[in-house]
């Protein structure tokens, strides 16, 4: 078909230069994949060179600490997707002996592993026929078959699925989703494409009804959902201050963090002080409470907003296991902490 094969030709000549891209090993392409989800290209590519060096086999990444993972992970943001890594990583390396299933059903059993990464990781690696759909697919089939099947409804992956297997070569399923996703994120971006140099402008139905900007369909609203975490930097007269590990389900799971207070809304000063002493955080008096400037921060998760404030509570005598500033360097924190602590007191 002439979509498939001009877009392998624009592929083959526009590829960007990718590690991942120069070997089918199935450790190294897991990895990637892992880190991509969620994340950009630009962003991820410090991380998957710091992880490879770091952990250059799956044994190394399956001896780790989930500290270290954490802590070489901190700052790509969705950390369940560290925290799978390292399961998965145990898995591989002493269940299966450090080989990777070989197949796209086997590969959905891993932690972790969807249905995109198990399709890229199976095509990649040991050439199945398997299409990878994700945003970049839907954008991409959508406009070019004008498809207006919306795209967060529970058919719609099966529809963007069956069309681009129909697509595929299928003696080299690899290249074609390597293709597609590389024309999406490139060429055919979510806003404002530049249609003029794309190569199946003749053809794209969307284009030819003039609605590139309106696909693809997407109907689903995000609930976004305001929290208001309170922070407290306890310091002693030592200098030194408190971390806690937060713990259960939810965000930062297992990543640490000062004691902190959740409210409702904003709370005063003088608010702040009481609710420290309802919650009993600490048996040493306190002295005194102060602001750090600029305090008031917005941190964005995908249905979360975090409204974060810090403040320094200096308290009476030496905390309980307290440690210096110097120290918390070596513990694994929410990206929004630690760049106040690089702020504040890191540098």
């Amino acid at each position: 078909m002439d979509f498939t094969n001009l877009l392998i030709r624009w592929y083959l000549d526009n590829k960007r230069d990718l590690p991942w891209r120069n070997t089918q090993d199935p450790y190294f392409i897991w990895l990637s994949e892992i880190m991509l989800q969620q994340t950009r290209v630009a962003q991820g590519m410090p991380y998957f060179f710091a992880f490879t060096a770091t952990f250059p086999t799956v044994f190394d990444l399956a001896n780790a600490s989930e500290e270290q993972v954490l802590k070489l992970w901190q700052g790509l943001g969705y950390y369940s997707r560290a925290r799978n890594l390292h399961k998965t990583a145990q898995f591989v390396a002493f269940d299966l002996n450090g080989i990777f299933p070989n197949n796209y059903k086997k590969l959905l059993e891993l932690k972790g592993v969807g249905d995109y990464t198990a399709a890229a990781i199976a095509s990649f690696c040991y050439n199945e026929a398997v299409p990878v759909v994700d945003g970049n697919v839907y954008r991409v089939l959508s406009r070019y078959f004008h498809v207006e099947t919306d795209i967060s409804s529970p058919s719609a992956k099966k529809e963007f699925q069956n069309l681009a297997f129909e697509l595929m070569p299928k003696d080299n399923p690899a290249t074609f989703n390597q293709a597609i996703m590389e024309f999406g994120a490139l060429q055919c971006v979510p806003k404002n494409p530049n249609c003029s140099v794309c190569p199946v402008n003749q053809s794209c139905a969307a284009l030819q009804k003039n609605k590139v900007n309106q696909l693809p369909v997407k109907s689903k609203k995000v609930k976004v959902t305001n929290r208001y975490f309170n922070y407290i930097v306890f310091e002693d007269e030592n200098l030194l201050t408190i971390i806690q590990k937060r713990e259960g389900k939810g965000i930062w799971e297992n990543l640490y963090e000062f004691p902190v207070i959740e409210t409702e809304a904003e709370i005063d000063l003088e608010t702040f002080i009481q609710k420290i002493k309802e919650n009993n955080l600490i048996e040493n008096e306190i002295i005194s409470v102060s602001e750090f400037s600029p305090n008031n921060q917005i941190h964005k998760l995908t249905h979360q907003h975090l409204n974060i404030k810090f403040r320094k509570v200096n308290i009476k005598g030496v905390l309980r296991d307290g440690i210096d500033y110097k120290t918390l360097k070596s513990f694994p924190f929410p990206i929004v902490i630690y760049n106040f602590l690089e702020k504040e007191f890191l540098r």
